[in-house]
């Protein structure tokens, strides 16, 4: 994989950059993306929070608005999707500190936290939003 570039002196092999084709897609791949991706979220989660606080202390006229858009089929999805990034990011952050005390770095143990973070992720929030719903706090 390397590329021959001229540097006037004669033609050096470089090696290239393996690029995003060349790597094969594993699940702590997925896993670190994913990761990142739910921290972002969670900021996005942080600004929603503190609009609803904002719309909730200046009255009922600022309130109503922002429950219509929480509300939304829209509103719960980025809801459900924000429960899933608490759960997910809860899940990653223990696998971390079990790296970091010098465990789990086999790459069996590895997929299997990652798989393991992903599916405590998912049923998590599917149970959480459930008994919202059971109990009526979600219409």
């Amino acid at each position: 994989m390397a590329e021959a570039t001229s540097t006037g002196k004669g033609v050096r092999s470089r090696p290239t950059s393996p690029h995003l084709q060349v790597w094969r897609w594993h699940v702590t791949m997925a896993a670190s993306i994913l990761t990142r991706a739910t921290g972002v979220a969670l900021y996005g989660g942080a600004v929603i929070a503190a609009v609803w606080f904002a719309a909730l202390m200046v009255g009922p006229d600022a309130y109503g608005p922002v429950m219509v858009v929480l509300g939304s089929w829209l509103g719960k999805l980025v809801m459900f999707g924000l429960t899933f990034s608490v759960f997910y990011h809860l899940a990653a952050g223990l696998r971390h500190l079990v790296w970091d005390a010098g465990a789990g770095f086999n790459p069996h143990t590895a997929n299997m936290s990652a798989v393991g973070a992903i599916a405590f992720a998912l049923v998590a929030a599917v149970v959480v939003w459930a008994l919202a719903i059971q109990t009526g706090a979600v219409r």
